[in-house]
């Protein structure tokens, strides 16, 4: 990218991403309202020298915020490589961007998650389906907004869903169950920075729809954080390492459940309706974490 790290050696601030949302300008407004001198990195529209650019970001903290899951990971790996600190690390961007990884990373805490199962071919997918019954939910194991998750009622749903992925990317051909958890017609997104649940949504499905995805019309309102809610979101974020993180949960039958825990989290809806000042806090926190 062409930086020569000054003389002073002190630690510069720095976002990173690949669309710039709300969310991003919002972060980028709360750092110039708390003086913090928070250099701005398009990934599209830059480069990063693996190896002249060793020690020019040493020390240095970048908050990443790049949507697409492989331009936030390979850049992840690469200013880390170069010696910065970026929040959230490349642990946490490898672990949170795949499904099946986080189900076990949570499954290995003993967190409370919905049960799943794993495929490696359409006839071992079609026979843990016949094994365990229908419904289940057929989920990507990388993929965002609720994209490519299909309710599998029946035999003949999951034979068609499952035979349409046989012509896709080799990752389709991972296929990943989950069990279709009895709930409110609603989840809940909560917002973990640090240590630290600072706000929770209920997002309501959509009209004929049963995800609760805000991308596909679902509706949010404010939650109460309970104990129980941030003594579970906490626990989460600590097994996946994260410092800033969306945690997804489900009301189910015998208490909450996590179902994901989002990375590069997106909290526009979260601000609108509970007022929660969501980008001065993680503002907040990367100057913290420079301490």
């Amino acid at each position: 990218m062409g930086r020569v790290k000054g003389n002073n050696n002190k630690p510069s601030f720095f976002i990173l991403y690949d669309q710039l949302r709300w969310e991003e300008k919002s972060l980028i407004e709360a750092a110039k309202k708390k003086d913090l001198d928070l250099e701005v990195i398009n990934c599209r529209e830059n480069s990063i020298d693996l190896d002249e650019d060793k020690l020019n970001y040493r020390d240095d903290i970048i908050l990443q915020r790049c949507v697409s899951y492989y331009n936030n990971l390979h850049s992840t790996a690469a200013f880390e490589g170069l010696g910065a600190k970026v929040i959230n690390s490349l642990h946490t961007a490898i672990m949170c961007g795949n499904k099946l990884f986080t189900h076990m990373e949570l499954s290995k805490s003993d967190i409370a998650i919905p049960k799943a199962f794993c495929a490696f071919s359409n006839q071992s997918a079609m026979s843990i389906l016949e094994k365990n019954g229908y419904p289940k939910v057929i989920k990507p194991v990388v993929g965002s907004w609720g994209r490519m998750i299909a309710l599998l009622k029946d035999k003949e749903a999951a034979e068609a869903v499952i035979e349409d992925r046989e012509h896709m990317y080799p990752l389709y051909h991972v296929f990943y169950f989950e069990e279709f958890v009895k709930r409110p017609p609603r989840d809940i997104r909560s917002i973990v920075v640090g240590d630290k649940v600072i706000a929770a949504i209920y997002r309501y499905s959509g009209d004929n729809e049963w995800k609760t995805n805000m991308a596909l019309g679902g509706k949010a309102e404010a939650c109460k954080v309970t104990n129980e809610m941030e003594e579970l979101c906490l626990k989460a974020a600590k097994t996946m390492k994260g410092e800033i993180l969306g945690v997804d949960l489900m009301e189910g039958e015998n208490g909450l459940l996590v179902h994901e825990v989002n990375n590069t989290t997106e909290f526009k809806n979260t601000v609108r309706v509970t007022g929660v000042d969501i980008p001065s806090l993680i503002i907040d926190h990367l100057i913290k974490s420079n301490k």
